[in-house]
């Protein structure tokens, strides 16, 4: 029985985790604009506290004077009728004003205005969220805890640094969500910084008591005893930490025992867990998918390489783009990816975001039993659509796709704008229907999606790259071009080398948006063919 009361004391208290993504740089900079209009206003509420603060101190210095002369001769003093009128209209009036001066709440503006803004502020899950992002970018590009915390990223513009406060905070995210592998990094951390004499309101005691739990959990059980004797150095007194440390020699004991008992070759191995690091991903191709994120991986060969070439394209002898040819550049063979230059003019770019931003939404994906729309945790991004007839500028966007696919768009989906903020991803996916997805696209009558139209509408100062983890090919951010792939072939089948990702955002700011031409309309511009994979 005490060895269940001392595993129930190892227990952390426990907080509610609240899922939540702060997912776009638009509604990031509103924010900023929301901070300066409060600092502004807490600078004119300091301002009011200081005016006030000086007239009393002008009421303080003269009162002093008159009263260090008055005591010195009270009968003489009150003897003079003007003195004596003056002291009766001080007591009765003038301390009366200054009193109220006092009692004068200077806050009321600053406290309206927070108020006001405070209902635009960020709630617990994007807090949550933005820590998510954090230890979702440091294990895609391998960062380590170091290197975050003095904001060492690769185009950075404003250096920023993390506080061993800030690092506890992050691990106790960790902890809530059961991540122990970052919990223990993000501990460390911490630990690190107050080691280093850096000054905080966090101290290592509460820093060890996470951490040393944290190690446990992954099955380090020396690391972990080891780290309980040193915050017991600190606090001997630690209830928990006592509680832990007759529980962890006890596990070791028992240990020890079993040890001995095993025989011959099997009493020379160790017996203690390994530590189980990150946890077991559902997405197979997680390390091939995160090594294209950082450029790494597979290389086209030169025999390959030697056969994509650059050009210029009218579009089938289309009279718009006959005197000016688009610019066209093969990124990839197989699955054949083309990257249209200069494609989309920073004014289009403008007029589309500026359309899109008030309807930013977090983006959704359809469920593929039920069909419903519903956010998910590997689609970090906010979108909005936007039709042709809204707008001549998405009007003539549409008809450019068209004329340089040779596809109809009429049978299209509408326009998806997309905002990726820091973190933001869209993890491996198809994005056209498979055959155990027969109803994904039912309700648009238009067949299954044939080809993906992508706009890069802006750069990206690191990270967001798209990758197509089946084929081991990466494409880059770079604003006002385009890429354009088929999802299925001729034939109608699907080409599962299509399945592609887009990596999360490590430093800056993603806006793109895509078409996703439909089978419907097709017929006659893409004849179907006799081979399945062709």
């Amino acid at each position: 029985m005490i060895w269940v009361v001392l595993m129930m004391a190892i227990l952390l208290p426990q907080s509610l985790a609240h899922p939540g993504f702060f997912t776009s740089i638009g509604q990031m900079t509103d924010l900023i604009h929301n901070e300066k209009d409060l600092v502004t206003s807490l600078k004119d509420y300091i301002k009011a506290e200081e005016d006030k603060l000086e007239q009393i101190k002008k009421w303080a210095e003269k009162l002093d004077r008159l009263t260090s002369t008055a005591t010195k001769d009270p009968e003489g003093f009150v003897g003079h009728p003007v003195n004596a009128f003056k002291l009766m209209k001080r007591l009765n009036t003038e301390w009366s004003e200054l009193e109220n001066l006092i009692l004068k709440d200077m806050s009321d503006g600053f406290i309206s205005n927070l108020t006001i803004q405070r209902q635009y502020f960020p709630n617990d899950e994007d807090q949550v969220g933005a820590a998510k992002a954090l230890f979702r970018l440091q294990d895609t590009y391998n960062l380590d805890t170091n290197t975050i915390s003095k904001g060492n990223l690769p185009g950075v513009q404003h250096k920023s640094f993390l506080t061993a406060e800030d690092c506890f905070e992050l691990g106790k995210v960790a902890y809530t969500e059961a991540d122990y592998y970052h919990t223990e990094l993000w501990m460390e951390q911490a630990l690190r910084q107050l080691e280093e004499g850096e000054l905080s309101t966090v101290d290592k005691v509460s820093v060890l008591d996470y951490l040393s739990y944290a190690v446990y959990q992954q099955g380090d059980l020396d690391k972990a005893l080891l780290l309980t004797k040193k915050l017991l150095e600190l606090d001997p007194e630690h209830q928990r930490a006592n509680g832990n440390l007759v529980y962890f020699e006890y596990i070791m004991s028992k240990e020890k025992d079993a040890n001995k008992s095993a025989s011959g070759d099997q009493s020379d191995q160790k017996t203690a867990p390994k530590k189980k690091g990150i946890a077991v991903d559902y997405l197979p191709e997680r390390q091939k998918y995160e090594m294209l994120c950082r450029g790494e991986g597979i290389k086209m060969t030169p025999r390959r390489q030697k056969r994509l070439f650059c050009r210029y394209h009218d579009g089938n002898r289309n009279p718009k783009f006959i005197l000016a040819p688009a610019k066209q550049e093969d990124e990839w063979d197989k699955p054949r990816i083309i990257r249209f230059h200069d494609i989309i003019s920073d004014a289009e770019i403008e007029i589309v975001k500026d359309l899109a931003k008030p309807r930013l939404r977090r983006a959704t994906i359809s469920n593929p039993v039920t069909g419903a729309l519903e956010t998910v945790h590997y689609r970090i991004s906010k979108s909005a659509w936007l039709s042709g007839y809204e707008d001549p500028v998405v009007s003539r966007i549409n008809m450019r796709i068209q004329d340089l696919t040779g596809l109809d768009v009429s049978t299209a989906e509408e326009l998806q704008v997309a905002n990726y903020g820091v973190g933001g991803q869209y993890e491996p996916h198809f994005d056209f229907a498979r055959k155990d997805e027969p109803d994904a696209f039912r309700e648009l009558g238009t067949g299954n999606r044939i080809a993906t139209w992508l706009f890069y509408m802006s750069d990206v100062s690191a990270g967001g790259a798209t990758v197509f983890p089946e084929v081991g090919a990466s494409v880059w951010p770079k604003k006002g071009t385009a890429v354009f792939w088929y999802n299925l072939f001729a034939s109608g089948e699907g080409d599962y080398s299509t399945r592609h990702a887009a990596c999360p955002v490590l430093v800056g700011n993603k806006w793109v948006s895509n078409k996703w031409l439909h089978e419907r309309g097709q017929e006659f511009r893409r004849p179907c063919t006799l081979s399945e994979l062709e």
